[in-house]
């Protein structure tokens, strides 16, 4: 059963103005659908072929293109699902008990928000789950995750925040930070909520 591309719950243009709507649709069809294509091609005739994508990325990155365009697909699979127009303001329910445990919103903003501007190159930043039900952040270069053994940080991920350029520079260029503090604007905690009861 061949990977896909998942729907987007919202129109191209509706998370203006902290993605513009060109940037949102070549994102999406073009570099999302890159990885899509590209990692159903890296697992054919592969026992990987018929595994979930959270499969894929815990087990098959010892091959340069499982590990990257599964990480690619699984990365902004989950970073559209956490979005939403208006954005939901606060963290709600578990999540937002685990984040006054990690030491308050406030803090988790500011260490997420420097996990995303000092991640040299290209690369996310994550909110993360570990199996002692505490949560982490962290980032990762490339389109590697947390869930792959690879990874310098371990756990389920929660919220992911793109930072490679194609994620902003038409609109942003190189205010990186500026990018990062509009992200904000647009989290869906109910959708993050729903990821940690999972």
């Amino acid at each position: 059963m061949a990977f896909e591309l998942p729907k987007l719950g919202y129109a191209y243009d509706a998370l203006e103005p902290t993605i513009d709507a060109k940037t949102m649709e070549i994102h999406y069809t073009k570099h999302h659908q890159g990885y899509v294509d590209n990692l159903n091609k890296a697992v054919a005739g592969t026992d990987l072929e018929n595994k979930s994508i959270e499969e894929v990325c815990k087990t098959g990155t010892d091959k340069a293109a499982v590990r990257n365009n599964g990480g690619g697909h699984y990365n902004h699979s989950l970073f559209w699902e956490i979005l939403t127009p208006g954005g939901s303001k606060d963290p709600v329910g578990n999540v937002k008990a685990a984040l006054e445990n990690y030491g308050g919103f406030d803090k988790f903003k500011e260490e997420f928000s420097n996990a995303a501007k000092t991640r040299f190159g290209s690369g996310w930043a994550w909110l993360c789950k570990k199996d002692d039900g505490s949560v982490t952040v962290c980032s990762t270069p490339n389109q590697d995750n947390p869930l792959m053994p690879v990874a310098d940080c371990q756990g389920t991920p929660l919220l992911g925040l793109d930072v490679w350029e194609h994620a902003y520079y038409l609109n942003y260029q190189n205010r990186r930070p500026d990018y990062v503090s509009a992200f904000f604007d647009i989290i869906n905690w109910d959708k993050v909520e729903e990821r940690f009861n999972r």
